[in-house]
């Protein structure tokens, strides 16, 4: 029934415990009807039906049922933050309730693809009139299609292997592809073997711990493989039963995202498994991750992005060679038959091995630390030489000594509350910076880095000090200074300051420093001279 999805969406959104979400999810998965549960796992996988209402005529017509003026409504649900369910406080109590299914109701939002505007809000109206709240709050989700839950593939993934028995790698390659719940079914979906599952498995993916202090306690640098930390998408090439796959560490199956890499299929022999990164790479050089955005979305890939992004496959481990697991091999011999394998690969081809670091001293490993920005990379990798290749995150074998972030100092000129939990408060804000002529022009956005004491009291804050309203988004007087800290930054031609950052977020709230002291437009783009240009080389 639609209650025991309404049920499981509350359950999700108002927890951020991952093993409550699982067993939740588990729960739902082993119990609710199997056509129910197949919607669930595509609405949970963004294969959404196709919005069949409008939000301005929703808005309008909640108004209307609830009798109140629509600028009532429109500043309850700024305030609310989610229309789904500013929607569902303000609707009258149910007239008579309708127990439908979750894939009934999908049905029913479905239909009015083909009404007229007066026959759509008759429907619309009838159907808020047959829900409780809850069900109305997950029902004005599937006319919106504005799921968010919190639940990545992969803990979708782990919940259902929680209730059917089979394993997660499986299932991951399972739900992969262009499927919807009208050509297929639960069983043929999730419970039927599939004769490429064995072939197109990966690994799970072995990971580093972040190196907090300095590394002079590890030992002597000639024990460890220092490797740059380059930023792309780190990935397992399988060639298996004479196909090449191509998985992301995310376990998503990304094989028709990067075509140019389908050559490696023919340089390598069948039971190869490569691991490494997916990088944007032109001219002898990497691109910025921002480059490789450009491509991650989409599901084909023109010959001219394939053209202004290339990508290359940066390999740092061999773990299968000939059908035979090396995972249990110490990384140095995994990383001679790596370079043995690779030797014979003409340099033409997408695909190089990871160059090492070789210092006597760990002071001259931290020297090319430093410069690692300029290189286009995120810091060092140390791996232990005579490590076996495990699952997850294993402290003591891998680590990721990451440069410091670049910080910058910004003034506060736009405030929107937040979702959830954080609803009340206001927890997304716009920062600017000053220009040559004295005035500020925004440059980012960002909503961590805060406790839940500092955004209530920058909420009351905001709420004293708000100049003028833009729908949900407050202009506030700019005088509150932030400290950001983010991982890179680029020249963008679609941001009004001309940059963009990498994972911006707030490291503190400058409480010492005055408006005037933040930083300058002049200082931002110093930094873009830092980092590699898409157009080097």
């Amino acid at each position: 029934m639609m209650e025991q999805f309404s049920n499981l969406f509350l359950s999700l959104d108002h927890t951020n415990k991952t093993n409550a979400k699982v067993e939740a999810l588990a729960s739902y998965f082993a119990t609710a009807p199997e056509k129910d549960r197949l919607w669930a796992i595509a609405l949970l996988s963004h294969r959404r039906p196709k919005r069949t209402v409008s939000t301005t005529l929703l808005r309008k017509w909640a108004s209307e049922t609830a009798n109140l003026p629509l600028w009532f409504f429109e500043e309850t649900y700024h305030i609310v933050g989610d229309l789904a369910e500013a929607i569902a406080l303000v609707l009258p109590p149910s007239e008579l309730l309708k127990h439908r299914t979750l894939s009934e109701w999908i049905d029913v939002v479905r239909s009015w693809a083909t009404l007229e505007e007066d026959q759509k809000r008759q429907a619309v109206t009838e159907a808020w009139m047959q829900l409780d709240s809850p069900g109305r709050f997950v029902f004005n989700k599937l006319i919106t299609g504005g799921f968010r839950m919190g639940v990545s593939q992969k803990l979708m993934t782990r919940a259902l292997s929680k209730a059917t028995g089979i394993d997660e790698n499986i299932l991951a390659h399972r739900l992969m592809g262009n499927w919807s719940p009208d050509d297929t079914t639960f069983e043929s979906l999730v419970l039927t073997d599939h004769p490429s599952e064995d072939a197109s498995r990966p690994y799970p993916f072995f990971l580093a711990h972040p190196l907090e202090a300095g590394p002079e306690s590890l030992g002597h640098p000639s024990e460890w493989l220092i490797e740059h930390k380059w930023d792309g998408i780190r990935g397992q090439i399988i060639i298996r039963a004479n196909q090449l796959f191509i998985w992301s560490r995310g376990e998503e199956l990304m094989t028709d995202r990067f075509p140019e890499l389908h050559a490696l299929s023919d340089l390598f022999p069948n039971g190869t498994v490569l691991d490494g990164e997916i990088m944007p790479f032109k001219n002898g050089h990497p691109l910025p991750f921002q480059d490789l955005q450009t491509r991650i979305g989409r599901k084909t890939v023109s010959a001219a992005l394939l053209k202004r992004t290339p990508v290359i496959f940066t390999a740092y481990d061999l773990l299968e060679m000939d059908g035979r697991d090396l995972r249990e091999a110490p990384l140095s011999s995994r990383r001679q038959m790596l370079k043995t394998l690779l030797d014979s690969v003409p340099e033409t081809q997408p695909v190089q091995l990871s160059p090492e670091v070789r210092e006597d001293k760990w002071k001259d490993v931290a020297t090319v630390r430093e410069s690692s920005r300029s290189r286009g990379s995120e810091g060092l990798m140390l791996k232990k030489l005579d490590s076996p290749y495990l699952s997850g995150r294993k402290r003591g074998h891998w680590w990721k000594w990451k440069i410091d972030p670049l910080l910058v100092d910004g003034v506060m000129i736009y405030a929107q509350r937040g979702h959830g939990r954080r609803a009340n408060l206001y927890t997304d804000f716009t920062f600017a910076v000053w220009n040559d002529e004295n005035e500020l022009v925004p440059f980012t956005k960002a909503y961590s880095g805060l406790t839940d004491e500092e955004f209530r009291k920058i909420t009351q804050w905001v709420k004293r000090n708000t100049l003028e309203r833009f729908g949900p988004v407050c202009s506030v007087k700019p005088v509150h200074v932030f400290e950001l800290a983010f991982e890179g930054i680029q020249a963008s031609s679609r941001h009004k300051s001309g940059v963009a950052l990498r994972f911006p977020r707030i490291k503190r709230w400058r409480t010492d420093k005055p408006a005037n002291e933040a930083n300058t437009l002049e200082d931002l783009k110093a930094m873009l001279r830092i980092m590699p240009s898409a157009t080097d080389g």
